[in-house]
Protein backbone atom coordinates (compact mmCIF):
# COMPACT_ATOMS: atom_id res chain seq x y z
CA UNK A 1 0.00 0.00 0.00
CA UNK A 2 2.91 2.67 1.24
CA UNK A 3 4.73 1.52 -2.44
CA UNK A 4 1.27 2.50 -4.27
CA UNK A 5 1.02 5.91 -2.24
CA UNK A 6 4.73 6.58 -3.00
CA UNK A 7 3.58 6.33 -6.90
CA UNK A 8 0.27 7.81 -6.88
CA UNK A 9 2.09 11.00 -4.85
CA UNK A 10 3.93 12.62 -7.33
CA UNK A 11 1.01 12.19 -10.16
CA UNK A 12 -1.27 13.91 -7.24
CA UNK A 13 1.34 16.74 -6.81
CA UNK A 14 1.60 17.55 -10.57
CA UNK A 15 -2.11 18.93 -9.85
CA UNK A 16 -1.26 20.98 -6.65
CA UNK A 17 1.52 23.18 -8.10
CA UNK A 18 1.21 24.88 -4.82
CA UNK A 19 2.49 22.22 -2.85
CA UNK A 20 6.47 21.51 -2.90
CA UNK A 21 8.09 19.31 -4.09
CA UNK A 22 9.59 15.84 -1.93
CA UNK A 23 13.12 16.51 -1.71
CA UNK A 24 13.89 14.81 1.48
CA UNK A 25 13.26 11.04 3.60
CA UNK A 26 10.77 12.30 6.04
CA UNK A 27 8.96 14.21 2.69
CA UNK A 28 6.60 11.55 1.73
CA UNK A 29 5.67 10.56 5.27
CA UNK A 30 4.75 14.16 6.77
CA UNK A 31 2.69 14.53 3.40
CA UNK A 32 1.14 10.96 3.68
CA UNK A 33 0.34 12.75 7.62
CA UNK A 34 -1.14 15.61 6.48
CA UNK A 35 -3.44 14.33 3.72
CA UNK A 36 -4.66 11.59 5.99
CA UNK A 37 -5.70 14.28 8.58
CA UNK A 38 -6.89 17.14 5.76
CA UNK A 39 -9.21 13.45 4.27
CA UNK A 40 -10.59 12.74 7.82
CA UNK A 41 -11.27 16.60 8.51
CA UNK A 42 -13.13 16.55 5.24
CA UNK A 43 -14.82 13.51 5.45
CA UNK A 44 -16.53 14.39 8.89
CA UNK A 45 -16.91 18.06 7.78
CA UNK A 46 -19.35 16.80 5.45
CA UNK A 47 -21.08 13.89 7.17
CA UNK A 48 -21.80 16.44 10.19
CA UNK A 49 -23.30 19.19 7.70
CA UNK A 50 -25.19 16.31 5.88
CA UNK A 51 -26.42 14.84 9.24
CA UNK A 52 -27.58 18.38 10.63
CA UNK A 53 -29.17 19.26 6.66
CA UNK A 54 -31.16 16.05 7.15
CA UNK A 55 -32.51 16.23 10.33
CA UNK A 56 -33.49 20.16 10.36
CA UNK A 57 -35.61 19.12 6.79
CA UNK A 58 -36.70 15.62 8.25
CA UNK A 59 -37.63 16.59 11.87
CA UNK A 60 -39.13 20.20 10.78
CA UNK A 61 -42.63 21.03 12.26
CA UNK A 62 -44.99 20.48 9.96
CA UNK A 63 -47.80 22.00 11.25
CA UNK A 64 -48.39 25.04 13.75
CA UNK A 65 -49.77 23.00 16.58
CA UNK A 66 -47.00 19.74 16.04
CA UNK A 67 -45.83 18.78 19.01
CA UNK A 68 -42.85 17.17 19.18
CA UNK A 69 -42.22 12.93 20.19
CA UNK A 70 -40.78 12.37 23.54
CA UNK A 71 -36.55 11.37 23.26
CA UNK A 72 -35.55 8.18 23.13
CA UNK A 73 -32.15 7.15 23.96
CA UNK A 74 -30.10 4.89 21.76
CA UNK A 75 -26.89 3.18 23.53
CA UNK A 76 -25.53 1.41 20.80
CA UNK A 77 -25.52 5.28 18.41
CA UNK A 78 -24.10 7.05 21.50
CA UNK A 79 -21.19 4.38 22.23
CA UNK A 80 -19.75 4.51 18.47
CA UNK A 81 -20.14 8.10 18.54
CA UNK A 82 -17.84 8.25 21.36
CA UNK A 83 -15.46 5.36 20.34
CA UNK A 84 -15.30 5.87 16.82
CA UNK A 85 -13.60 9.20 17.03
CA UNK A 86 -11.77 8.55 19.86
CA UNK A 87 -9.75 5.30 18.10
CA UNK A 88 -9.49 7.48 15.45
CA UNK A 89 -8.11 10.53 17.09
CA UNK A 90 -5.32 8.43 19.15
CA UNK A 91 -4.27 6.40 15.99
CA UNK A 92 -3.59 9.64 14.76
CA UNK A 93 -1.91 10.76 18.02
CA UNK A 94 0.12 7.96 18.06
CA UNK A 95 0.93 8.26 14.24
CA UNK A 96 2.04 11.52 14.66
CA UNK A 97 4.14 11.44 18.05
CA UNK A 98 6.17 8.51 16.49
CA UNK A 99 6.98 10.86 13.35
CA UNK A 100 7.31 13.97 15.72
CA UNK A 101 10.26 11.38 17.52
CA UNK A 102 11.59 10.23 14.84
CA UNK A 103 11.98 14.15 13.13
CA UNK A 104 13.74 15.57 16.37
CA UNK A 105 16.23 12.30 16.85
CA UNK A 106 18.91 12.40 14.06
CA UNK A 107 20.91 9.98 12.69
CA UNK A 108 23.97 8.52 14.75
CA UNK A 109 26.25 8.77 11.74
CA UNK A 110 24.55 12.47 10.41
CA UNK A 111 27.30 15.23 9.72
CA UNK A 112 27.07 18.22 11.59
CA UNK A 113 27.41 21.58 9.89
CA UNK A 114 26.41 24.74 12.06
CA UNK A 115 23.97 27.65 11.54
CA UNK A 116 23.48 31.30 12.38
CA UNK A 117 20.86 33.43 12.36
CA UNK A 118 20.66 37.33 11.80
CA UNK A 119 18.75 40.15 10.58
CA UNK A 120 18.57 39.16 7.74
CA UNK A 121 20.85 36.12 6.55
CA UNK A 122 21.90 32.84 7.18
CA UNK A 123 25.52 31.83 8.26
CA UNK A 124 26.51 28.15 7.80
CA UNK A 125 29.61 26.76 8.89
CA UNK A 126 30.94 22.79 7.21
CA UNK A 127 32.28 20.55 9.61
CA UNK A 128 35.46 21.54 7.62
CA UNK A 129 35.07 25.40 8.41
CA UNK A 130 34.15 26.25 5.23
CA UNK A 131 31.49 29.20 5.78
CA UNK A 132 28.59 30.03 3.28
CA UNK A 133 26.04 33.05 3.57
CA UNK A 134 22.39 32.71 2.58
CA UNK A 135 23.53 29.61 0.51
CA UNK A 136 23.93 25.85 1.67
CA UNK A 137 25.66 23.08 0.25
CA UNK A 138 25.23 19.18 0.87
CA UNK A 139 25.56 16.00 -0.37
CA UNK A 140 22.64 13.46 -1.43
CA UNK A 141 21.24 10.74 0.78
CA UNK A 142 23.42 11.86 3.61
CA UNK A 143 22.05 12.87 7.08
CA UNK A 144 22.65 16.13 7.91
CA UNK A 145 22.37 17.71 11.18
CA UNK A 146 22.55 21.59 11.52
CA UNK A 147 22.80 23.00 15.09
CA UNK A 148 21.78 26.16 15.13
CA UNK A 149 21.44 29.36 17.23
CA UNK A 150 20.50 33.05 16.64
CA UNK A 151 22.90 36.51 17.29
CA UNK A 152 19.99 38.91 17.52
CA UNK A 153 16.14 38.04 17.54
CA UNK A 154 13.70 34.45 16.94
CA UNK A 155 13.91 33.29 13.09
CA UNK A 156 12.94 29.68 11.99
CA UNK A 157 14.69 27.72 9.68
CA UNK A 158 12.31 26.34 6.81
CA UNK A 159 12.66 23.86 3.69
CA UNK A 160 9.71 23.37 2.20
CA UNK A 161 10.81 20.85 0.16
CA UNK A 162 12.81 18.95 2.84
CA UNK A 163 9.75 19.22 4.92
CA UNK A 164 11.38 21.01 7.65
CA UNK A 165 10.68 23.83 9.91
CA UNK A 166 12.88 24.98 13.42
CA UNK A 167 13.25 28.09 15.34
CA UNK A 168 16.21 29.33 15.93
CA UNK A 169 16.56 31.28 18.99
CA UNK A 170 19.06 33.63 20.76
CA UNK A 171 20.83 32.03 23.69
CA UNK A 172 20.11 28.55 23.26
CA UNK A 173 21.07 25.64 20.69
CA UNK A 174 18.31 23.67 18.22
CA UNK A 175 18.93 21.28 16.41
CA UNK A 176 17.51 19.73 12.88
CA UNK A 177 18.38 17.30 10.58
CA UNK A 178 17.17 16.08 7.26
CA UNK A 179 18.47 13.79 4.55
CA UNK A 180 18.44 14.82 0.73
CA UNK A 181 16.87 12.54 -1.39
CA UNK A 182 17.00 14.84 -4.41
CA UNK A 183 19.62 16.78 -6.39
CA UNK A 184 18.72 20.77 -6.91
CA UNK A 185 18.63 23.70 -5.29
CA UNK A 186 15.31 24.50 -2.84
CA UNK A 187 14.49 27.75 -1.43
CA UNK A 188 15.30 28.10 2.21
CA UNK A 189 13.04 30.70 4.43
CA UNK A 190 13.26 32.39 7.89
CA UNK A 191 9.39 31.55 9.24
CA UNK A 192 9.45 33.64 12.26
CA UNK A 193 8.72 37.64 11.61
CA UNK A 194 12.19 38.98 12.51
CA UNK A 195 12.15 42.77 11.77
CA UNK A 196 11.75 44.87 8.73
CA UNK A 197 13.62 42.76 5.87
CA UNK A 198 11.92 39.47 7.25
CA UNK A 199 10.49 38.75 3.63
CA UNK A 200 14.25 39.08 2.39
CA UNK A 201 16.13 36.82 5.06
CA UNK A 202 16.08 33.45 2.54
CA UNK A 203 18.51 31.15 1.00
CA UNK A 204 18.92 28.06 -1.18
CA UNK A 205 20.19 25.01 0.05
CA UNK A 206 21.80 22.95 -3.14
CA UNK A 207 22.20 19.19 -3.24
CA UNK A 208 24.83 17.48 -4.86
CA UNK A 209 26.06 13.79 -5.35
CA UNK A 210 28.56 12.87 -3.33
CA UNK A 211 31.30 12.76 -5.99
CA UNK A 212 30.56 16.33 -6.89
CA UNK A 213 30.04 17.92 -3.18
CA UNK A 214 33.29 16.34 -2.42
CA UNK A 215 35.08 17.80 -5.40
CA UNK A 216 33.01 20.98 -4.82
CA UNK A 217 34.18 21.13 -0.91
CA UNK A 218 37.78 20.49 -2.47
CA UNK A 219 37.72 23.40 -4.77
CA UNK A 220 36.06 26.29 -2.20
CA UNK A 221 38.18 25.26 0.58
CA UNK A 222 41.14 27.19 1.28
CA UNK A 223 43.90 24.77 2.65
CA UNK A 224 45.19 26.71 5.21
CA UNK A 225 41.55 27.04 7.24
CA UNK A 226 41.54 25.51 10.21
CA UNK A 227 38.42 23.19 11.16
CA UNK A 228 36.41 24.17 13.82
CA UNK A 229 37.34 21.94 16.60
CA UNK A 230 41.09 22.87 15.42
CA UNK A 231 40.37 26.83 16.32
CA UNK A 232 38.36 26.00 19.19
CA UNK A 233 41.45 24.28 20.47
CA UNK A 234 43.52 27.43 20.10
CA UNK A 235 41.13 29.76 21.58
CA UNK A 236 40.71 27.11 24.77
CA UNK A 237 44.74 27.13 24.65
CA UNK A 238 45.68 30.83 24.16
CA UNK A 239 43.13 31.75 27.18
CA UNK A 240 45.20 29.13 29.84
CA UNK A 241 41.86 27.60 30.30
CA UNK A 242 44.44 24.35 30.64
CA UNK A 243 45.44 25.77 33.74
CA UNK A 244 41.82 24.97 35.48
CA UNK A 245 40.89 22.19 33.09
CA UNK A 246 43.11 19.67 32.17
CA UNK A 247 43.22 15.91 31.24
CA UNK A 248 42.05 14.64 34.74
CA UNK A 249 40.37 16.33 37.37
CA UNK A 250 42.44 18.55 39.37
CA UNK A 251 42.18 20.91 42.61
CA UNK A 252 41.01 24.02 40.21
CA UNK A 253 38.44 22.34 38.13
CA UNK A 254 36.92 19.39 36.26
CA UNK A 255 38.79 17.25 33.25
CA UNK A 256 36.32 18.09 30.09
CA UNK A 257 37.80 14.63 28.28
CA UNK A 258 34.82 12.73 28.03
CA UNK A 259 32.34 15.43 29.13
CA UNK A 260 30.33 15.39 26.29
CA UNK A 261 27.30 13.11 25.95
CA UNK A 262 27.63 11.79 29.38
CA UNK A 263 25.52 12.44 32.49
CA UNK A 264 26.60 14.69 35.08
CA UNK A 265 25.58 15.23 39.07
CA UNK A 266 24.66 18.92 39.96
CA UNK A 267 24.84 20.78 43.18
CA UNK A 268 21.52 20.70 43.83
CA UNK A 269 21.49 16.92 43.04
CA UNK A 270 19.53 17.15 39.74
CA UNK A 271 21.57 15.15 37.10
CA UNK A 272 22.05 16.27 33.35
CA UNK A 273 23.48 15.29 30.16
CA UNK A 274 25.75 17.26 28.38
CA UNK A 275 24.91 18.24 25.19
CA UNK A 276 25.76 21.03 23.17
CA UNK A 277 23.27 23.57 25.05
CA UNK A 278 24.87 22.69 28.58
CA UNK A 279 28.62 23.48 27.09
CA UNK A 280 27.16 26.72 26.01
CA UNK A 281 25.29 27.66 28.79
CA UNK A 282 28.71 26.95 30.91
CA UNK A 283 30.30 29.50 28.96
CA UNK A 284 28.10 32.28 29.48
CA UNK A 285 26.17 31.44 32.36
CA UNK A 286 28.45 29.49 34.66
CA UNK A 287 26.38 29.73 37.73
CA UNK A 288 23.15 28.57 36.12
CA UNK A 289 24.33 24.33 36.56
CA UNK A 290 27.06 24.02 39.52
CA UNK A 291 28.29 20.78 39.44
CA UNK A 292 28.64 18.88 42.41
CA UNK A 293 31.55 19.06 44.47
CA UNK A 294 32.85 22.45 42.72
CA UNK A 295 32.46 26.25 44.01
CA UNK A 296 31.10 28.37 42.00
CA UNK A 297 33.99 30.38 40.83
CA UNK A 298 34.02 30.57 37.31
CA UNK A 299 33.41 33.92 35.79
CA UNK A 300 31.01 34.44 33.09
CA UNK A 301 32.12 35.06 29.12
CA UNK A 302 28.92 36.90 28.14
CA UNK A 303 29.40 39.65 25.87
CA UNK A 304 32.80 38.74 25.80
CA UNK A 305 32.81 35.85 22.91
CA UNK A 306 30.89 35.24 19.77
CA UNK A 307 28.64 33.14 18.73
CA UNK A 308 30.81 31.76 16.02
CA UNK A 309 33.75 31.39 18.55
CA UNK A 310 31.35 29.68 20.85
CA UNK A 311 30.25 27.32 18.21
CA UNK A 312 34.03 26.50 17.16
CA UNK A 313 34.91 26.09 21.35
CA UNK A 314 31.69 23.45 21.30
CA UNK A 315 33.27 21.79 18.62
CA UNK A 316 36.54 21.15 20.57
CA UNK A 317 34.76 20.05 23.56
CA UNK A 318 32.81 17.84 21.65
CA UNK A 319 35.99 16.33 20.28
CA UNK A 320 37.30 15.64 23.89
CA UNK A 321 33.78 13.92 24.54
CA UNK A 322 34.24 11.55 21.97
CA UNK A 323 35.16 8.49 23.89
CA UNK A 324 32.33 9.45 26.10
CA UNK A 325 33.87 8.04 29.60
CA UNK A 326 32.33 9.14 32.79
CA UNK A 327 32.42 12.91 33.92
CA UNK A 328 32.80 11.75 37.64
CA UNK A 329 36.05 11.62 37.61
CA UNK A 330 37.96 10.35 41.20
CA UNK A 331 39.22 13.81 42.41
CA UNK A 332 42.87 13.70 43.73
CA UNK A 333 43.47 12.76 47.47
CA UNK A 334 43.04 15.64 49.43
CA UNK A 335 42.06 18.37 46.90
CA UNK A 336 40.08 20.76 48.08
CA UNK A 337 37.36 21.74 45.10
CA UNK A 338 37.40 25.07 43.80
CA UNK A 339 36.69 25.52 40.49
CA UNK A 340 33.22 26.83 39.38
CA UNK A 341 30.77 25.12 37.43
CA UNK A 342 30.28 21.73 36.12
CA UNK A 343 32.96 21.34 33.06
CA UNK A 344 33.03 24.79 32.64
CA UNK A 345 35.01 26.26 30.05
CA UNK A 346 37.19 29.39 30.15
CA UNK A 347 36.06 30.78 27.42
CA UNK A 348 37.39 32.68 24.48
CA UNK A 349 36.91 36.54 24.06
CA UNK A 350 35.91 38.14 20.55
CA UNK A 351 39.45 38.75 20.05
CA UNK A 352 41.30 35.39 19.95
CA UNK A 353 45.32 37.51 20.17
CA UNK A 354 43.59 39.10 23.58
CA UNK A 355 44.82 36.33 25.87
CA UNK A 356 43.04 36.11 29.29
CA UNK A 357 44.59 34.51 32.34
CA UNK A 358 42.35 32.20 34.29
CA UNK A 359 41.66 33.84 37.61
CA UNK A 360 43.40 32.50 40.56
CA UNK A 361 40.27 32.01 43.40
CA UNK A 362 39.81 34.86 46.16
CA UNK A 363 38.55 36.02 48.86
CA UNK A 364 34.69 36.02 47.97
CA UNK A 365 35.12 34.71 44.29
CA UNK A 366 32.66 32.00 45.39
CA UNK A 367 29.56 34.01 45.21
CA UNK A 368 30.18 34.75 41.40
Amino acid sequence: MIDNIKNAMPQLFEYLPLHPEQASSVSLPVDILYFVWMALSLFFSLLIAAAAIFMMVHYRRRAPGQVGAPETHAPVVEALSITIPFAIAMAMFVWGAKLYVDLRRPPENAVEYFAFGKQWMWKFQHPNGLRQINHLTVPRDTPIRITMTSEDVIHSFFVPAFRVKQDVVPGRYTTVWFTATETGEYHLFCAEYCGTEHSLMKGTVTVLEREEYEAWLRRESDPATATPASTGEELFTSLACVTCHEESDTTRGPALHGLFGSEIRLASGATIEADESYLRQSILEPMADIRAGYQPLMPTFAGQVSEQQLADLVRYLKTLGAQRASVEHPRPENATPQHGSPDRVEETRSEPTRGRQAPAPAAGASGG
